[in-house]
């Protein structure tokens, strides 16, 4: 069977030097951890991109639909989901919150689907939102994630559109793994009996792991180097080396053909 290889693709010269431009300036701003100056440059950037004019307080005489619009590209003045969690490192979220508004709001807006600039924009929120982003990592929009500081992606990893990492516990996706669409990767828990007692576990895909579409790793899973969860699969239980599971919940059912020596076939 044939083998292919992305294509390498490039925006026009004007566009590629305004996207450079715009990029080195936003990593220089976001490089700076004072949550008010992070929270007022992605103020000033979401009212330009979605209004395309500079920011300005709302007028009084503005519609009141046009002063609430104004006032929420401002992350101080919206609350994300996370923060409601009562195990929450308040500080470290904080600083990353208002990253994590602009990564939200930009893959919302019409830049968002422009796969050339925004690989490259989440590339660069994402070193200082993850407690590690590697090399070569793809992220495509309508990605989320939860606390963003126990999350870790290694080199070479794919995360598909619309997937939700759960980095509640902690979650590591390691080296050459991909994610496919709408997939969710979860690393806490809630008890049967009282869903307000919370359990966070460590959850780890891969190396070189795939997750495909529409897939549900629960809390606390690991799956193994070359391990594939199959199209709409739960994994309960851990995924072993080169094994392929599929169902709900999972089981195995095939070993890949690339297996080394020793691993068994489901079922032996």
């Amino acid at each position: 069977m044939p083998r292919y290889e992305y294509r390498r693709l490039t925006p026009l010269p004007d566009a590629e030097k305004a996207f450079d431009s715009w990029l080195a300036w936003l990593d220089e701003q976001f490089a700076n951890k004072d949550i008010t100056h992070r929270s007022e440059v992605v103020r000033d950037v979401l009212h330009d991109i979605y209004l395309g004019r500079p920011y300005a307080p709302p007028s009084p005489s503005a519609t009141l639909s046009e002063q609430a619009l104004v006032h929420s590209f401002d992350p101080r003045n919206a609350t994300l989901e996370p923060e409601y969690y009562g195990d929450v490192d308040t500080a470290k979220y904080a600083e990353r919150k208002p990253l994590i508004w602009f990564w939200m709001m930009y893959d919302r807006s019409p830049m968002g689907l422009n796969h050339a600039l925004g690989f490259r924009v989440r590339a660069m929120i994402a070193k200082y939102v993850f407690k590690h982003c590697g090399k070569n990592v793809k992220i495509f929009h309508g990605v989320e994630v939860s606390y963003g500081y126990n999350l870790t992606v290694e080199d070479n990893c794919t995360i598909h559109k619309y997937v939700l990492l759960d980095d509640r516990g902690e979650l590591i996706i390691h080296q050459g793994s991909s994610v496919s669409d709408y997939a969710n990767i979860y690393s806490h828990d809630h008890d049967l009996n009282d869903g307000m007692i919370v359990s966070n576990h460590k959850t780890e895909i891969g190396p070189k792991a795939r997750i495909t579409y529409h897939a549900t790793i629960m809390s606390g899973v690991t799956v193994a180097e070359h391990g594939l969860v199959g199209s709409m699969g739960v994994a309960t239980k851990d995924v072993p080396p080169y094994t392929i599971v599929a169902g709900v919940p999972t089981k195995p059912i095939k070993v890949k053909t690339i297996a080394p020596p020793g691993v068994v076939t489901p079922g032996k």
